[in-house]
């Protein structure tokens, strides 16, 4: 997959034809949710050390952590994870505002002082993002498509960058499988419309297998 191309470039979904796509989006969400159940049953094990890990490094905080995000159409679900940060975490975040890495509608720092120990480590294996099979589950988000952002961001979105919102959120997508967090906010919408704009089965399984090398050889999370 090369995406190389100018960032530049402003790219136009076409909605009438998103809207007619009929076998794709029923292929893809009987894909999801085979997929997301299996996984679910054959992670298990996975699920229980990173539970245990996050309990021992924290005793008294939860191991999954939900937060509110907008999916299709700007609809707002309860995205889960596994905790990697301390429990305060969000209340924090003013305070390093200044310090964000990240132009525009997005907030990344690649030393967040809140990540704990194991979180970095499972952030680093894309291993916080797991949980998110429920949500795949419950047809709430696919396995492959633009992330769900959070409310507050949206609220700084461009009509542009709401072609973002056109199609059902994802676990992983085109940008987390090529620059990941070298992304700017523009390079990660460019590339979300990029996969909108270009996606179909054989896409969608091109982009999964790439995201089951980043488990076994991360590619720069934070």
């Amino acid at each position: 997959m090369d995406y190389g191309e100018d960032h530049a470039k402003l790219i136009a979904i076409d909605l009438d034809h998103e809207r007619h796509r009929y076998m794709y989006r029923v292929v893809k969400r009987v894909f999801d949710f085979v997929s997301s159940l299996l996984g679910l049953i054959l992670l298990s094990p996975v699920f229980l050390i990173v539970a245990i890990a996050i309990k021992l490094e924290d005793p008294k905080g939860p191991v999954f952590y939900s937060q509110t995000r907008l999916g299709k159409q700007q609809q707002p679900f309860k995205m889960y994870k596994f905790r990697s940060m301390i429990v305060n975490a969000d209340k924090l975040l003013k305070k390093l505002a200044d310090q964000n890495e990240v132009d525009g509608a997005m907030f990344k720092i690649k030393r967040d002082p809140r990540v704990t120990n194991v979180g970095r480590f499972i952030r680093k294996h894309s291993l916080d993002e797991l949980p998110q099979l429920m949500n795949v589950l419950l047809g709430q988000m696919s396995l492959v498509g633009p992330r769900p952002p959070l409310p507050r961001e949206v609220a700084e979105y461009t009509e542009y960058d709401r072609q973002r919102l056109l199609v059902k959120p994802g676990c992983t997508g085109l940008w987390q499988v090529t620059i990941r967090n070298e992304a700017s906010f523009k390079e990660m919408v460019r590339l979300d419309l990029l996969y909108i704009r270009n996606r179909g089965v054989w896409f969608d399984v091109k982009v999964l297998v790439k995201t089951i090398g980043i488990l076994l050889k991360p590619n720069g999370a934070y």
